[in-house]
């Protein structure tokens, strides 16, 4: 075999992005998902198929940092009101799954192969948890994540995503390897752990959130984006000098900003990152899959993925049954979960350094893993008739987990969005409240309202905070920020809600006389009238003169508006103008 040309950054990323770009593409257009084409394309690279990139170990320890930002991101969505409505799901079902699965998983290997009882219960646990970076896209894309169903699969998959630390210690405590066995005691690690979990706690109360509270004051978005990746990374190296999980540190990081109001702007700040090193880090596993072992042993491969699946499939559906899941509902959930999940290769590297398993053994159990996320797409199309009834009459109830389950997005909470939300809210309306102002957040915060740090014209912004399941996103900004163009995106981004628009001036509807908003509002138009209404009714009225003058100024100032859209010119129309008295309506009101 020959070697991989020499090691070249450049070189290297160019090919890796571009065997991704193309395999993620095709995949996707088969609808087979992203995760098993950067699989592909790693396999496709590496050493055994075309060997045109090397150092697939170094690359997987870069792109690792791709779990510590999942890890982050699953700890930012862990809002209390939120885990309080999901926690029989999550504890209860979630809790259960990993248990009875993992076991029964270890069972079956014990049984059929020579496997030890320590290395069965390290290869078990970790083949219980599915692959949520293949499983929610799927759930997004069909639009049944904010279903009843989509609640149940987040759940498991977010009591999956917590139980990694849990298994590592696990895979720690079984560990053959004299240097784990020399290691500290468990009562010294657990103090050591609950310490630095407590540190990190108060670090995000009195350091970390003054920080952003700082940046934000600054207006410096690009320093935003700094401190998010500072703020995993450090929390993660502490841990890390410690010898404990950098995944830990980076939840931890998560969890202690999540109800802060910059949660939605790390969010966004991050995923990208997140994404790229998370499909990075399935290149590099697909180039270090041991093709020529899986060749020597193909049948074992294929009868360990058929058990894997068959396994958890049959254990998801009857949890799901009995958990009060229509059979249908339950046996897609089961065909759903049932692939193993990107966690399981962490854990693998965890046993096989461990002296638990070989490494041929992690070579191939990560095959078996493989081949098992590419057997849900079809899965799932081979029983879409099966699920097609529960699925539909699920599909109203659209009370799964979201951002924050609000129907509508207010994005600035000023004066005027104050008073917007107050009537949404009046009417039973959820809201999700987004400003940049951290002094009027600060405010509102002392009466009770929760407003999001972040910049609500931007698409992975609104995204993030739920626009795509919303009814209606509300622009309430101050002064003149917003053009037709942000409109315009924010319409193609999330054509099911119904986008209202507050505009300083008659400027500013000219300005924005493309874009597709279902109502512009000037912003004191009404109450301008109002006040009018007010000083005439003092100064001794008729109603029906009130009125006459109302209606009067609404039809000049109308088509004065129009016509300056039209043209797109302020002075268009000056003859609609009202600058002096009306003659009729002063004889009028006089006789």
């Amino acid at each position: 075999m020959t070697s991989p040309p020499p090691a070249s950054i450049l070189h290297d990323g160019f090919l890796l992005l571009g065997f991704a770009l193309a395999f993620v593409l095709l995949f996707r257009r088969l609808g087979l998902g992203a995760t098993l084409g950067y699989l592909v394309a790693g396999a496709v690279l590496g050493p055994f198929v075309l060997n045109m990139v090397g150092d697939a170990e170094q690359k997987l320890g870069f792109a690792e940092l791709g779990i510590t930002l999942l890890l982050f991101l699953v700890g930012l969505e862990l809002d209390p009101s939120k885990l309080w409505k999901m926690k029989r799901d999550i504890l209860g079902l979630g809790l259960l799954q990993v248990s009875i699965c993992g076991l029964a998983i270890a069972g079956a290997i014990m049984l059929t192969t020579s496997f030890s009882s320590a290395a069965a219960l390290a290869l078990g646990l970790p083949l219980a948890l599915s692959s949520t970076a293949q499983v929610l896209p799927m759930l997004q894309s069909s639009g049944r994540l904010k279903t009843r169903f989509g609640e149940r699969a987040f759940s498991i998959l977010l009591f999956q995503d917590l139980s990694i630390i849990p298994l590592i210690t696990i895979i720690t405590a079984l560990s053959r390897n004299p240097a784990d066995v020399g290691g500290p005691p468990g009562w010294l690690l657990a103090l050591e752990t609950v310490g630095a979990i407590a540190g990190l706690v108060g670090a995000g109360r009195f350091l970390i959130r003054p920080l952003f509270r700082l940046i934000g004051n600054m207006g410096e978005r690009e320093m935003f984006v700094v401190a998010a990746l500072f703020t995993v990374l450090a929390a993660g190296a502490v841990m890390e000098l410690l010898g404990l999980s950098t995944a830990l540190g980076a939840f931890i990081a998560g969890v202690m900003l999540a109800d802060s109001p910059y949660r939605h702007e790390l969010e966004a700040d991050v995923e990208p990152f997140r994404s790229i090193l998370l499909g990075l880090f399935f290149l590099a596993v697909g180039m270090m899959l041991d093709l020529g072992a899986i060749a020597r042993d193909p049948l074992f491969v294929l009868s360990m993925a058929l058990m894997l699946i068959t396994v958890k499939a049959a254990v998801m559906f009857g949890l799901a049954r009995l958990f009060g899941v229509p059979w249908r509902g339950a046996l897609a959930l089961g065909l759903l979960l049932s692939q193993g999940g990107e966690f399981g290769f962490v854990l693998f590297a965890q046993a096989s350094h461990a002296l638990l398993i070989a490494p041929e053994a992690a070579s191939l159990f990560g095959a078996v893993v493989t081949l098992s996320m590419a057997t849900t797409p079809f899965l799932m199309i081979a029983t879409r008739r099966f699920r097609a009834e529960p699925v539909a009459a699920a599909a109203g109830s659209r009370e799964g987990p979201s951002n924050d389950g609000a129907s509508a997005l207010i994005v600035g909470y000023g004066r005027f969005g104050q008073a917007v939300g107050q009537v949404l809210q009046a009417a039973g309306i959820t809201v999700t409240l987004i400003d940049t102002d951290i002094e009027m957040i600060d405010v509102a915060g002392t009466f009770g309202a929760k407003v999001y740090f972040g910049d609500g014209t931007r698409i992975d912004m609104l995204r993030q905070a739920g626009a795509a399941e919303a009814e209606m996103i509300l622009f309430c900004i101050d002064g003149d920020q917003l053009d037709a163009p942000i409109i315009a995106a924010a319409h193609e981004a999330f054509p099911r809600a119904a986008i209202y628009v507050r505009a300083f001036d008659r400027r500013a509807v000219i300005k924005l006389r493309d874009a597709p908003a279902t109502l512009i509002v000037r912003e004191t138009f009404e109450s301008a009238v109002s006040m009018a209404r007010i000083a005439l009714d003092n100064a001794g009225l008729s109603n029906e003169a009130i009125t006459r003058a109302e209606t009067l100024f609404r039809t000049r100032d109308t088509a004065r508006l129009t016509r300056q859209v039209e043209t797109g010119d302020p002075r268009a129309a000056r003859e609609n103008m009202l600058t002096g008295p009306e003659p009729q309506a002063a004889e009028g009101e006089a006789g």
